[in-house]
This record gives structure tokens, C-alpha cells and sequence, in this order.
């Protein structure tokens, strides 16, 4: 028996049109997505790949704006959307927008379950705030469900006594043949693509949006305190864009040996060449519910330097298994693992090896596969 499940989540992002594919592909799933925008323009410079979607879907009329910093989404129509789409179970991803609010306000008063699909963990600094976390809460007790991506966002909600047994996995997943095929490509034209993109031989790779957040002046103190026959051996690419790029290019300029480059945004298509060509991925972060590219790297078969706060680390990277966990922040631990990597070939191609291997079990048809089995629980008392 199909059951009518309405998503509601922010934006169109590339990497979750895989997984609500394979989601609406499941004979048990009559999958609806409500999206609050097409995109967000005031951070995201993604493509938006309508072509791909295979699910019903839809996208509420809004109003964006940044006010002191807060990314404030205003939406109409959202009652009008779920009683026209019918749910019987409703499945709000996130509670910081008015909208998801009102959705789960209308689940209640159509006495249909709601679901909170959330990627939180108890290492993110976005927490804290008194008032924010009491607004959390209140949400939390309205949900009948929980959806999360792995083991830190599952403990997290622990801590709140919500009972184990209403809470159910999903791994995030990207799609890993894209980028496997994609790396594969490019490995064999290596040479041209270096010269195309003005590649180092070898280098490590950052991906992610240039804000302190992410970890990204660590990174180059850490690149900085790399023996210099190092740095004039391993170059550091950042792949991406933000408020931080000119400070970070002006940092670069001013260290010596070392190449250090910043290509700017890079759209899916030929972000799998930078990973291919890379000696590793390096996610500095000090707050990440997940890190989607960490999975990329993994499919393109890189070793992974990561913080401890990532919320992916716990169930993806293995320390000295497919790459170094270390504490965000500590720069010494951070160039330390560096080193590791650039000094040692044999280990470092056997931990890509075993990055490509771990990952094999995050896929898209995995993740439809945990969430249909939430909402399809019988343990709920459906």
C-alpha cells in the first residue's frame, strides 16, 4: 500500500534531487516535495537542475532578505498546498523558517503525523541561544517522528528525551556513480585537465563557501606550518566562494614557498575534477550538520582530513582508516595530518581506496530506503 508523504524543505539543491528520485521511485512511496524557494542567491550559486527531478513537486510564492546576518524566508500558501496535496504524513525538513511552522501547525490540526527531518548534532555553534532553544524544543514535542542522516544528529536528539525508538536514519548520500565515473575521466586526461585548470601536480583540496566557519584561516596556518620543501612540492586549492576570499588571497600572496590557489564557485560538472586530481580533501570546519562534499571526495576516492564537528565524521571517516579526524581549531593537529598524507604515497592511495569502499553504502536508493521506513513505522501506531 503506496502512502502519500509530503516533504517540505528550503531549496532545490543538486544533491538532494537524487535522493528525492529514488524516494518517489519506491512502490510504498507517493512522494509530493513543497519547496520555500527555487534557491538562495544571497549564499548558493548552484545551478538548479529541473531537467533531473522525477517527483511531483512544487514551489511556494517568497520573500528572502539577510537582516543582521539572519537569513529571513517568508512564504505564502502553505496550508492551501498541504490540503491540496492530501499527505498523510507530513515531513518538515528544519524548523527555522515560519513556514515549516505552519506546516507543523496544520499536521496537528489535520491529525496527520509529522516528521521533523533533521541533521543537527550536538558539536554545531549555531546552538545555544536561550531563545532558540527553547523554540526548538516546542517543536521537537509537536513531531511524532524523527529522520536523521547518521549516528551524531541520532544522538543529538537523545539528549532532548526524545525515545530512541521514534527516530529513524536516512544516510546522506550524493550520487556516487556522477562522481565516480566523473573522477575516473578525469584521472585519465590528468595532464590536459591540469594544464585547462592550472592545477599543481598534487595539492589538497578544500571545497565549501570561504567563511571563517568553515574553518578556512586554520587551513592555511596549517598549510603554513608545513616544512617548505612541502609546500614547494603540495599546493592548496580552495574551491569556492565568499565573504573571506579576498582576506584569504591576500594571506596566500604573502606566504612563501607554496602555491596556493582559489578558483571560485565551481558547478557539479567539473567539481569532480578537482577532487580526482587532489592528494585529499581537508574539511577544517567549526560547524557542518552534515558535509555533503565529504561524501563527494569519498566517491571520487580521496582520503579525508576532517574536524570532529562535522556531523558526517562519525559515520564516514575513520581515523588512520580513510583519512584523520582532528579537533576544530587545532592547527598543529590539523598540519600534522597534512604532512601525513603528503609524506606517505602507499597510505595515502590505500585510504582513498578505503574512502571509495566506505561510501559504496551511501547511496541515494539507502537513504529512500531509511526514510521510507520511517514514515511507513509501524511502531508509531499507524
Amino acid at each position: 500500500m503506496r502512502r502519500r508523504v509530503v516533504i517540505l524543505t528550503e531549496i532545490i539543491s543538486p544533491y538532494r534531487i537524487p535522493v528525492f528520485n529514488a524516494l518517489a521511485a519506491r512502490a510504498d512511496i507517493d512522494l509530493h516535495v513543497i519547496f520555500l524557494a527555487e534557491t538562495d542567491s544571497t549564499m548558493r550559486q548552484w545551478k538548479v537542475y529541473k531537467e533531473e527531478i522525477r517527483f511531483s513537486y512544487e514551489t511556494l510564492p517568497h520573500w528572502r532578505r539577510r537582516v543582521r546576518g539572519y537569513n529571513v524566508l517568508l512564504n505564502r500558501g502553505m496550508a492551501e498546498a498541504l490540503a491540496k496535496a492530501k499527505p498523510e504524513v507530513v515531513v518538515i525538513g528544519g524548523y527555522s523558517y515560519v513556514a515549516m511552522w505552519q506546516a507543523l501547525q496544520w499536521a496537528h490540526k489535520s491529525s496527520i503525523p509529522a516528521f521533523l527531518w533533521s541533521e543537527s548534532n550536538a558539536q554545531d555553534r549555531r546552538r545555544g541561544a536561550l531563545a532558540v532553544e527553547f523554540l526548538k524544543r516546542r517543536f521537537l514535542r509537536g513531531c511524532s517522528g524523527f529522520i536523521v542522516p547518521g549516528k551524531s544528529s541520532a544522538e543529538y536528539l537523545l539528549t532532548f528525551g526524545i525515545p530512541e525508538r521514534v527516530i529513524f536514519a536516512a544516510p546522506n548520500a550524493v550520487d556516487n556513480d556522477f562522481f565516480g565515473r566523473a573522477a575516473a575521466d578525469a584521472r585519465r586526461n590528468a595532464r590536459g585537465l591540469r594544464a585547462k585548470l592550472g592545477l599543481p601536480e598534487r595539492y589538497y583540496l578544500f571545497v565549501g563557501r570561504m567563511i571563517p566557519e568553515k574553518g578556512i584561516y586554520e587551513l592555511l596556518q596549517a598549510y603554513g606550518q608545513l616544512e617548505p620543501g612541502l609546500r614547494e612540492r603540495i599546493g592548496l586549492m580552495h574551491v569556492g566562494d565568499g565573504a573571506s576570499r579576498a582576506a584569504c588571497e591576500k594571506l596566500a600572496v604573502e606566504m612563501t614557498p607554496g602555491r596556493i590557489g582559489f578558483t571560485g564557485f565551481v558547478h557539479r560538472e567539473e567539481l569532480a575534477t578537482y577532487y580526482a586530481l587532489a592528494d585529499c580533501l581537508v574539511f577544517p570546519t567549526f560547524s557542518d550538520p552534515w558535509g555533503l562534499v565529504v561524501n563527494e571526495a569519498m566517491a571520487c576516492g580521496l582520503p579525508v582530513i576532517a574536524t570532529s564537528v562535522a556531523g558526517c565524521v562519525a559515520d564516514l571517516v575513520q581515523d588512520g582508516g580513510n583519512g584523520w579526524v582532528v579537533q576544530a581549531g587545532d592547527v598543529a593537529a590539523l598540519s600534522a595530518a597534512m604532512k601525513e598524507i603528503a609524506i606517505n604515497d602507499v597510505r595515502r592511495v590505500t585510504m582513498g581506496k578505503r574512502s571509495t569502499e566506505r561510501i559504496a553504502k551511501y547511496t541515494a536508493a539507502t537513504w529512500a530506503e531509511g526514510f521510507a521506513r520511517a514514515v511507513t513505522a509501524r511502531e508509531l501506531g499507524w
